[in-house]
């Protein structure tokens, strides 16, 4: 418990570190930053926000992953894209700077640790610090491309395709554990297409299904069909 408190001091202590673009602040600016934010421990399966909901800070990762997933009115939902350490959400970087409420949901995969910057003192950075503007707008830039790609791989591209794709880059020893649903909320489809699409594989003798759990039996296969 001692070296628990006592990792936890240092990370409060000096998060800051993780970020190098802020770290090309003024050193009177990190000071305020510093004292202006908070560092929290939210525990696996925490709901971070949510759709109506107003931002009232920018939450800076320093440990764990968030998974941003919407849900459409038929109760399909879809993985948009995950924080990770180092990282910053960039749905509550436009939803702050618009001044709206959130249309997606963030759900803590891990348990996190997390700078919390409130909204004014995130306003107050992004007037003074062109560095601090730098950090948010470059995070916000290379995310929107991450998103375009999603929405392209869900327009275009065949839902075998992909699930071949996912598989193996999920797999872990061979194995990926994760339910249809799971993988179906992945892909932006749904359940039912998940898992005929598994049985087509297993008919194959690419994949063998287990409870909540893909095993693949021929890897290669599936990589020359993530490639079409």
């Amino acid at each position: 418990m001692t070296a628990d408190r006592d990792a936890m001091a240092e990370i409060t202590q000096d998060w800051l570190s993780h970020f190098p673009g802020l770290m090309k602040m003024s050193p009177e600016l990190q000071d305020e930053l510093r004292a202006a934010s908070r560092v929290q421990v939210l525990p696996e399966g925490t709901r971070l926000f949510g759709p109506g909901q107003a931002p009232t800070a920018l939450a800076l990762l320093l440990k764990g992953s968030v998974r941003v997933q919407q849900t459409g009115e038929s109760g399909r939902e879809i993985t948009l894209y995950r924080v990770q350490a180092g990282e910053s959400c960039v749905l509550t970087t436009a939803c702050l700077l618009a001044y709206e409420d959130y249309a997606a949901e963030g759900i803590a995969e891990t348990e996190v640790t997390a700078a919390i910057v409130p909204r004014d003192a995130f306003e107050h950075m992004i007037e003074r610090s062109p560095e601090f503007r730098r950090f948010i707008f470059s995070a916000y830039s290379r995310r929107i491309s991450d998103l375009f790609t999603v929405i392209e791989e869900v327009a275009f591209r065949r839902v075998d395709v992909r699930l071949a794709g996912l598989l193996l880059k999920q797999q872990k020893g061979g194995v990926i554990t994760a339910t249809h649903q799971a993988l179906a909320a992945e892909l932006g489809t749904a359940r039912e297409v998940v898992s005929r699409t598994l049985q087509d594989f297993s008919r194959r003798g690419w994949v063998e299904l287990g409870r909540g759990s893909v095993q693949l039996t021929a890897p290669a296969a599936l990589e020359r069909l993530s490639r079409t």
